[in-house]
């Protein structure tokens, strides 16, 4: 088979994708040197050839294969004072810490921002600190630190308030504190320079040379958590006093690193790796109470973070109470934590609901720009829910393969969010686009960014960000789906299953195997599910035998769900990820399709 064309012939799948070979991987077989790599790999470590082969692809060499299988804080974890101005943050926090102060934890109303105030509040509450837990209103107060808000916490007596995912492009907002409170700011929003405060710790911070600029804030939270804790041992504080457990606080980290979609590399992939073995554990009333609620019987992967628990934590920020999130992260109490997971749940409904009235004229709108060759999508609309937009750009971004931003508009001024694709820095674009006087107020990451403007702008907006990222108009309308192999249903077993799992957490920078299956026979397939989202198909090799449940997932309307529940004693080639799944004791195989293709 040659490795030059498509895999299986795919040139277009029925959600329009061309089906390509990741690094030349075909057959269960690697070309060139990925291949050698991978057979020492294995014959090194005692593994199957597959999972030597798969490390290979991506970049791992024999010396680093047994910490990426095993990721540990004690073989990746960095010295903390590798951050720019966390030794200074450190200082102050161990100094509040020893004084009993009054500190105020000034949240963001996203995963990260909630995760991350979370866990500093815990480790303030340990040392001894009365602490002030803080969320804005997304509505009311909008994005990041407010002078309202500030003078409020000062005046309930912070005299040290800290800034948790976000704070880094607010020096206006602390001038006009004028020095009621100290700041500490703790966060990884692309800045120009840092605010006039004693600390802003920011791997993205143009003088951090740190090369952590891929950590979420709860990331950096942690490690400044580290840092302080290790002051306050140097200094003697702990004679008396039993430090404070910072391992019991990775499930937080692991949240945030993943909800934020941070590389699972590294250091990324050390935290979510250790973080989910104490989510596990559901020691903490707050996540428990919401895997209960998501019907997550089974030990947490990162996708059950992404799909299960941060969009219900990330509810209440984004259409009711904004500081829901954090509450429940907080909770000690578990039927306070089950009360509020429920509302969390159901506000999440609600939340599925508005974007669902909102996608259909997204979609539209997304479409004319795509056939009209703009770079990137700008869609915007009266009184759309501010909360949303960001879920629809995403939604938008995954559909077209572009950049995308989504605004809503409301008494003349227009506030969005905006998602990008690999590669493609939107963070630097809309920072770039506030510095040409386009925008009101903007900054964010790569992958995500805020912004407002008055609504008479976006068009020339759109026009800034066309320009700025003009390479994606060169990308093909639906991103290419990468298979590392092909499997025969009858090869899909629990054992190899098994193996491909020990390649996780999956995510950005590590994504999980795609396999491909040639012509199988769909047996039968129906919709299942509390709202009949999802398929459940059973398929065969082409001669019939052994059966492999298959499953689709966000299946409502299209080309794919409808092909899968049509497709009755048909063929069909089929992509998707080979899972082992635990249920009731037993564990049996299951594969993810996320995309299939009509055979010739």
């Amino acid at each position: 088979m040659s490795l030059d064309g498509p895999v299986l012939g795919v040139q277009r799948s029925l959600s329009g994708r061309r089906w390509v070979w990741h690094g030349g991987i075909w057959h269960g077989g690697v070309a060139g040197g990925a291949e050698r790599v991978g057979l020492g790999i294995a014959e090194r470590l005692g593994l199957p050839e597959i999972v030597g082969r798969l490390l290979a692809l991506r970049g791992v060499d024999a010396e680093r294969a047994a910490d990426f299988l095993q990721p540990t804080l004690r073989a990746l974890m960095p010295d903390p004072s590798l951050l720019a101005g966390m030794d200074a943050a450190a200082a102050r926090l161990a100094d509040a810490a020893g004084r009993g102060e009054t500190v105020a934890v000034f949240g963001d109303y996203d995963v990260d921002g909630a995760c991350g105030a979370a866990l500093m509040v815990r480790l303030l509450r340990d040392l001894g600190c009365t602490v002030l837990p803080y969320v804005p209103d997304r509505l009311a107060e909008g994005y990041g630190p407010n002078v309202p808000a500030l003078l409020g916490l000062a005046a309930r007596g912070a005299s040290l308030i800290v800034c948790v995912d976000c704070g880094t492009a607010a020096a206006d907002v602390f001038a006009a504190l004028g020095g009621r409170a100290e700041i500490v700011v703790l966060d990884h929003h692309k800045t120009e320079a840092p605010p006039p405060v004693p600390a802003t710790v920011n791997p993205n911070r143009l003088d951090d040379r740190s090369g952590l600029g891929g950590l979420c804030a709860g990331a950096i939270a942690f490690l400044a958590a580290v840092a302080t804790v290790r002051a306050l041992r140097r200094s003697g504080f702990f004679a008396a006093r039993a430090e404070p457990d910072l391992m019991a606080l990775l499930d937080l980290v692991a949240l945030a690193t993943v909800c934020d979609v941070m590389p699972l590399t590294g250091l990324n992939r050390a935290f979510v790796a250790q973080g989910l073995k104490v989510m596990a554990r559901r020691d903490r009333p707050g996540i428990a109470a919401l895997l209960e609620v998501a019907q997550i019987r089974t030990p947490p992967v990162a996708a059950t973070c992404g799909f299960a628990l941060g969009p219900r934590i990330n509810a209440g920020g984004r259409i009711s109470e904004a500081d829901m999130g954090l509450r429940l992260l907080l909770s000690e109490d578990p039927a306070e934590a089950r009360s509020l997971a429920e509302m969390l749940d159901a506000v999440n409904r609600q939340r599925q609901q508005v974007e669902a009235a909102m996608l259909e004229a997204a979609y539209a709108e997304g479409a004319r720009q795509a056939e009209a060759g703009h770079a990137a999508l700008l869609v915007a609309g009266a009184q759309w829910h501010p909360g949303v937009v960001g879920i629809v750009a995403g939604r938008l971004k995954e559909k077209f393969n572009r950049p995308a931003a989504v605004a809503g508009i409301a008494d003349g001024l227009a506030k969005g969010s905006a998602r990008s694709v690999p590669g493609l820095d939107l963070g630097a674009a809309v920072i770039a686009a506030r510095q040409a006087g386009l925008l009101a107020t903007g900054g964010g990451h790569a992958m995500a960014a805020g912004f407002s403007l008055p609504a008479v702008g976006l068009d020339a907006f759109h026009a800034f960000l066309d320009e700025r990222l003009a390479a994606a108009a060169l990308l093909p309308a639906a991103a290419d789906l990468v298979v590392e192999g092909t499997l025969s249903v009858a090869g899909t077993d629990r054992a190899l299953a098994e193996q491909v799992a020990r390649l996780a957490p999956f995510g950005p920078g590590n994504e999980e195997p795609t396999f491909a299956i040639a012509r199988a026979r769909v047996a039968r397939a129906e919709r299942v599910g509390r709202e009949g989202t999802s398929i459940r198909a059973f398929v065969a090799g082409e001669a019939g035998g052994e059966r492999l449940k298959a499953m689709l997932f966000r299946a409502g309307e299209g080309r794919l769900p409808e092909a899968l529940l049509t497709a009755a004693g048909g063929l069909l080639h089929l992509a998707g990820h080979l899972r082992a799944e635990a249920w009731n004791g037993s564990v049996t195989v299951a594969f993810i399709i996320t995309d299939a293709a009509a055979c010739d």
